[in-house]
This record gives C-alpha cells, sequence and structure tokens, in this order.
C-alpha cells in the first residue's frame, strides 16, 4: 500500500536553472504532501533562455543511485524525465520492468525543452518506444514531443485525439497528450484508457513563464498516485497545481521562465477543469 505521505523516485535530469528537471521535480512533488527522491540521468546547464552543455551520467552510476534509494527509503511512484541516451533508458527500463505493474510508473518522455532544444539523441528514441513505453501506467507527452514518437504532424485537436489512440496502441496503460501548443483559448489535455478518450479542459493562461511545466506536471501526477488517488483524479490535481504555479510564477530570467512551484491547490480549480 502506498505510504501517507507518497514516496516518489525521480528519474530525470538536472536543470541548472532551477525551472525544470529534477529541480522541478522535487518542488512539485513537496508542494503536494509528498516526498521526492533522485537519480540524476544527465547535468545540463540551461537557463530560461536554452540549453548549452548536456552531460550525460555513466548508466552504472545511475543504477547505484536508483539502487541506494530502493534499497532503504522505497518508493510508491516512479517518475522518469530526461534520458539523454539509450544506455540510460535500457538502464531505467531493467529497473522498472523489475517493478511492475506493482508501481505506478509515470514517464514524460523529455524529448523536446520549452526553448526548443532537443535534449535526446536520435538513436535513443527506438529503445524509448520498445523498451520503457509499454511499461508505462502513464505517458504524458506535449505535442512536439508526440510528434516525435509517432513521425506525424499534430495541428488540431482531432489529430491529437487520433495520436492519444495511436500512442495507446504501443502498449503504455494510459497516454495523457497536452495540448498547450495547440491554440486557442481553452487548453484540452487527453486522457486516452482502454476504457476510451477523457478531454480534460480549462483556460488558456497567456505567460512565457511556463518553463518546466510538463516536468512538473508529470511530478505531480506521480504524487498522486503515489499517495493512492485514482489516475484521472491524480491528472485533474496536477493540471490545477500547474495553472496555480503558471499564476504565482516569479517572473525571472529573459526568456520562458519558471513557475511559481510553492503554491497550494484550490480544490474549486480543481472540480473547475472540464471533463468531456
Amino acid at each position: 500500500m502506498p505510504s501517507s505521505q507518497g514516496r516518489v523516485l525521480v528519474i530525470a535530469g538536472s536543470d541548472s536553472g532551477g525551472g525544470a528537471g529534477i529541480q522541478a521535480d522535487i518542488k512539485s512533488v513537496m508542494a503536494l504532501g509528498g516526498f521526492a527522491t533522485t537519480a540524476l540521468t544527465a547535468l545540463t546547464a540551461q537557463n530560461t533562455r536554452g540549453v548549452t552543455a548536456v552531460l550525460p551520467v555513466p548508466p552504472d552510476f545511475l543504477t547505484a543511485q536508483i539502487d541506494a534509494v530502493m534499497s532503504d527509503i522505497g518508493a510508491d511512484a516512479i517518475k522518469t524525465g530526461m534520458l539523454p541516451d539509450t544506455a540510460s533508458i535500457l538502464a531505467v527500463a531493467d529497473f522498472v520492468s523489475r517493478l511492475s505493474p506493482r508501481l505506478p510508473f509515470v514517464m514524460d518522455p523529455v524529448m523536446v525543452a520549452t526553448s526548443g532544444d532537443r535534449l535526446q539523441s536520435e538513436d535513443a528514441l527506438a529503445a524509448l518506444k520498445s523498451r520503457l513505453l509499454p511499461l508505462a501506467t502513464v505517458i504524458t507527452p506535449n505535442i512536439p514531443e508526440a510528434e516525435l514518437l509517432l513521425g506525424r504532424q499534430i495541428r488540431d485537436e482531432a489529430a491529437q485525439r487520433e495520436a492519444a489512440q495511436a500512442l495507446l496502441a504501443t502498449g503504455a496503460q494510459a497516454v495523457l497528450v497536452k495540448g498547450g501548443h495547440l491554440t486557442g483559448e481553452t487548453l484540452t489535455d487527453l486522457l486516452a484508457t482502454r476504457d476510451g478518450i477523457v478531454a480534460i479542459t480549462g483556460e488558456r493562461i497567456a505567460s512565457l513563464n511556463t518553463h518546466g511545466t510538463g516536468c512538473t506536471l508529470a511530478s505531480a501526477i506521480a504524487t498522486g498516485l503515489a499517495q493512492g488517488m485514482g489516475l484521472e483524479d491524480a491528472i485533474r490535481r496536477a493540471c490545477a497545481y500547474v495553472a496555480a504555479a503558471i499564476r504565482a510564477a516569479p517572473g525571472l530570467g529573459g526568456g520562458h521562465g519558471p513557475l511559481g512551484h510553492n503554491v497550494t491547490v484550490d480544490p474549486s480549480r480543481i472540480a473547475a477543469l472540464r471533463v468531456q
């Protein structure tokens, strides 16, 4: 059974600017009452304007971090973010496969930063799709990431719906295709499961302070699952948390600024998320 607090093991890269990656993951998990542990996959030199360098962590040291956490503290859910190369993907897939499906696994296929920078090598994509994606409780691609996974363009909600169905067919238990890169006053995220597709819609917030939204959302979902919430409830709370964090952004940097992670979720905002 999950602990009452919810222990989330985050396996992801570091963001030196503090807005995304492991830094955003820790802030999100703790803000929602969980406890975050980490295994670093890569170091990045980045800020709100972009990524200037990436240094992958050797897979044996990545595994050592995971083993250290699991042999002592344990976890109620796993969340992955940036996995920069095939070696790290295979190491994580081996670990997750030993625990699946006992532990919820949220996979954020981090391949493109908010700035547009590619964060994952081309040769890692096939390993991600074949070895890790089928193990996921839910994957959370944005539109550019879904396009890379499927090799097709997504320009409207109809194509977003088709993409969600296509990604579900690759083996994950559920797929959340985020609609932030589409246009319109309403933002629509599509949750696809074996039972069908649910559209979760909310107000689109006009803001440049969106660095780390994907990391934040996936970690918030993992926290909910670690605390024993159902998937849709965990997603609805996570969406409300991200919206609140965007509104509370501190306005730092000259590019896509970080979120204000130290916010509480207003229950009325969770209820206000319309489900179609």
